[in-house]
C-alpha cells in the first residue's frame, strides 16, 4: 500500500516538473560543452603573441613555481583579449600547457565563469547588468533597446562584426543602476578596455553605440549630467559644509 502511494506521488511530481515552464538565462555566450567547428577545434594552432609572452611571464611571477595553475584566470583573460574577445579551445589548450595541467582543468574554469566567451563576440561586447537593482531600474528596457537598434538577439554578433550584446550579473554599482559595461576588443590586448556606463537610459545606450561606431570614446561612469559619480542628483541636500570632526574625550582626564 505504502509503495503504491509513494509510486503515485513520484509520478505526480514528475508530471508537475514536466509542465513547469522552463526558463533559462544564457549568461555565457556558449554552451557548457564544446563542439568542434572549422574555426574552433584543437587542431588549429594557437600561442601567445610575442607582445604577450612577457605578460605571461609577469603573471606567472606572482605565484610559486609549484602553483602555476593559480594563474589560470589571468592567463585565460589575456588569451581572450588577444583573440578578439573569445576563447577557442586551442587557446585553452595553450594555457593548460603554460601552467602544466590537464586541459580539462582549464576547460572547467572557462565554462564556469560567464566572463569567458567561448564563441565569437563583437569588437565591442556590450554587457547589460541583470541583477535586481538594475532590473527594477529598467535594465530589461536597456537590453531591448540595444537588441532592437542593432538588429540582433542576445549573444549574436552584428553583420559588421562590431557589436554583440550579452548579460552579466551584478557589476557592483547598484547605486547608479541601471548600467552596462563595454568590453573593447577592437585593438587586441594592447588597447583592451573594460568600461562602466552607469545611469543609462534606452536613448543613451543607443547614443553610446553610435559613438563607438564612429570610433569615439564616450566618457565612462554616470551618464546622468545631474550627478557626480555616485552623488545625489542635483547635488548635496545635506552636509553642505565641511563636516565637524568627531568629539574626543580628554584622555588625560581618564
Amino acid at each position: 500500500m505504502l509503495a503504491r502511494l509513494a509510486s503515485r506521488r513520484l509520478l505526480e511530481i514528475r508530471q508537475a516538473v514536466r509542465q513547469f515552464p522552463q526558463t533559462t538565462r544564457a549568461l555565457s555566450t556558449a554552451l557548457n560543452y564544446h563542439l568542434d567547428s572549422p574555426d574552433n577545434n584543437p587542431d588549429l594552432p594557437w600561442e601567445f603573441s610575442d607582445a604577450n609572452k612577457p605578460k605571461v611571464k609577469e603573471i606567472l611571477s606572482h605565484y610559486p613555481s609549484n602553483y602555476k595553475q593559480s594563474a589560470v584566470i589571468p592567463l585565460l583573460d589575456l588569451a581572450q583579449q588577444q583573440h578578439g574577445g573569445w576563447l577557442p579551445v586551442s587557446a585553452m589548450n595553450a594555457v593548460a600547457k603554460v601552467i602544466e595541467v590537464a586541459p580539462i582543468r582549464v576547460y572547467e574554469v572557462a565554462t564556469f565563469y560567464s566572463m569567458f566567451n567561448r564563441t565569437k563576440v563583437g569588437k565591442y561586447h556590450l554587457l547589460v547588468c541583470g541583477t535586481t537593482p538594475c532590473m527594477i531600474r529598467g535594465s530589461r528596457d536597456i537590453e531591448d533597446a540595444l537588441l532592437k537598434h542593432l538588429g540582433v538577439k542576445r549573444n549574436e554578433v552584428t553583420k559588421d562584426g562590431l557589436f554583440s550584446v550579452g548579460e552579466m550579473e551584478c557589476m557592483g554599482c547598484c547605486v547608479n543602476a541601471p548600467m552596462i559595461t563595454v568590453a573593447d576588443y577592437s585593438n587586441g590586448s594592447e588597447g583592451y578596455t573594460y568600461n562602466y556606463y552607469e545611469d543609462v537610459t534606452p536613448k543613451r545606450v543607443v547614443e553610446l553605440v553610435e559613438a563607438l561606431r564612429r570610433g569615439e570614446k564616450p566618457p565612462r561612469g554616470t551618464q546622468n549630467p545631474q550627478r557626480i559619480n555616485c552623488g545625489p542628483e542635483g547635488g548635496n541636500t545635506t552636509l553642505l559644509g565641511e563636516p565637524k570632526p568627531p568629539p574626543c574625550r580628554d584622555l588625560d582626564a581618564c
